[in-house]
């Protein structure tokens, strides 16, 4: 009996577990990476926005994205520690949206030396609520909106 009990306890907290971690959606779109502005400490400027680099997402979620680069880094600057703060534009079918994230973790990818990718996971920190709503609207429909959006159109027999 206790056993019974034990398995029960067990899967209900596994179900609870799953459920406080957001959604991941397999959704690859272009994405460029930039740092944040420059910030000033006393005598020494940090110079931001020249820097980026262009890569493809792994996977979104309402919270966090994952993505791929050639490169772990932007001359001496990393992309993920420090709590650095980079600058993200994203290239979703549905609209250009722009984001800032922090790295969270690296790992690199890719059977040889010459051909390594990294993929990070980050955290999404700001995005304002217009380019929020479009990229939960794109979290939620993936590419099928603007395909059903086409037929649609297509059927009424105004565009097409």
């Amino acid at each position: 009996m206790s056993k019974l009990i034990r398995n029960f306890i067990s899967k209900l907290s596994g179900k609870f577990a799953s459920r406080t971690y957001p959604l991941r959606h397999d959704l690859n779109v272009p994405i460029s990476i930039s740092f944040a502005p420059a910030k000033t400490t006393g005598k020494l400027t940090m110079i931001g926005g020249a820097l980026s680099i262009k890569g493809q997402t792994k996977d979104l979620s309402s919270n966090g994205i994952a993505f791929i680069v050639d490169s772990i880094r932007l001359k001496e600057h990393y992309l993920v520690g420090e709590n650095r703060v980079l600058n993200v534009e994203l290239d979703l079918p549905n609209g250009k949206i722009a984001m800032q994230i922090i790295g969270q973790r690296y790992e690199q990818i890719g059977e040889h030396l010459s051909i390594s990718k990294y993929l990070i996971g980050a955290n999404i920190v700001d995005m304002s609520q217009i380019e929020r709503d479009i990229y939960e609207e794109y979290l939620k429909f993936g590419s099928k909106r603007k395909k059903q959006i086409k037929s649609v159109l297509s059927l009424d027999g105004t565009n097409g």
